[in-house]
């Protein structure tokens, strides 16, 4: 058990009774942040666009942490449920169910779309990976928005140091002039950062009991993370070349640390930004994004595109009053 004011990332605190939403699930750092969360005894939605993956995720769980005679706690549960992040419809229609499943603890904004894609553009008319990273988050948080204002949760939205690396800001976030894969990255991630800083001044402004927190993973890779059959399942090549990068990576699950702490630890507040503690990796801190993610004046104007190209407006008023009528 942790100590009070002390967080050990590898001996989490009791976290029965507590509920969490994770986008992306399947794979990688959710994966993980499921994993662990299950491990200290909370019930998790994970999410995925992909049902067998899903199901091979949800399996891996069941075998690695919750099968008491294999070595598992037992201790918390999981549920599964598909979603798009890069789909609108998709968001929706996750967002109708899970706000029928009760109140959630954290609402952990993952999914993510990191390699070049094969199209540049969703069905909603937007560049894919800026609708996937930023846009059906920003939807989906708004829809799940009085789910945590009733026990006063927060959200946790997936940053990276690809936000400090160059001047990304997002004008144009659908990429219509001077597109490249790695802008594209870069750009998602600036907006999503600058979006959690928004939303955490919003919800304050309007009186909202929930947090809105950023994390990142630091620099972390698949070879360096243990095999997990449907999960994580790197060639030799990729685990070879991992390895080369040994002093300046981490795992995947570890790459989960600042993720858990942001949804999970009753001291961090909104508005803070965590990650390694070395920055690419080590235990999980908190630290400072880079200034352009800071900038209000950039927040706001993020914040009026995505409410317009999600036609979704956060219920601000609603939130605040059903959580008034629980205090």
């Amino acid at each position: 058990m942790a100590r009070a004011g002390h967080w050990d990332p590898r001996e989490l605190p009791d976290l029965a009774g507590r509920r969490y939403l994770i986008t992306g699930a399947n794979k990688g750092l959710g994966y993980f942040a499921a994993e662990q969360l299950v491990g200290a005894g909370a019930h998790v939605i994970m999410t995925g666009r992909n049902p067998n993956r899903l199901a091979a995720a949800h399996a891996a769980i069941e075998r690695r942490v919750l099968d008491v005679s294999a070595g598992g706690t037992g201790a918390g549960s999981v549920e599964t449920l598909l979603l798009d992040t890069s789909n609108l419809g998709s968001v929706r229609a996750a967002a109708a169910t899970a706000r029928a499943r009760g109140p959630l603890d954290a609402l952990v904004l993952n999914a993510g779309n990191v390699h070049p894609p094969q199209r540049r553009q969703t069905v909603d008319g937007h560049e894919l990976v800026f609708a996937t990273n930023v846009l059906g988050h920003f939807a989906l948080a708004g829809e799940l928005l009085q789910n945590l204002a009733v026990v006063g949760g927060r959200m946790v939205w997936l940053g990276s140091m690809a936000a400090s690396l160059g001047d990304y800001e997002p004008r144009d976030p659908d990429l219509v002039e001077g597109y490249t894969a790695w802008r594209a990255y870069a750009q998602s991630k600036v907006a999503t950062t600058a979006l959690g800083f928004e939303a955490d001044r919003r919800l304050r402004e309007a009186g909202v009991p929930v947090a809105s927190v950023v994390a990142h993973p630091g620099y972390s890779t698949s070879g360096r993370t243990a095999g997990i059959r449907g999960v994580n399942e790197p060639s030799r090549i990729s685990r070879f070349f991992d390895n080369l990068q040994a002093p300046i990576t981490q795992s995947k699950e570890h790459g989960a640390w600042p993720i858990v702490r942001a949804a999970a630890d009753p001291s961090v507040q909104g508005g803070e930004f965590w990650g390694p503690r070395l920055l690419m990796h080590g235990a999980p801190r908190r630290g400072k994004a880079a200034p352009v993610t800071r900038d209000p004046e950039i927040g706001a104007r993020l914040w009026a595109f995505c409410e317009s190209a999600a036609r979704v407006r956060w219920p601000f008023e609603k939130a605040a009053r059903a959580a008034r009528r629980l205090r």
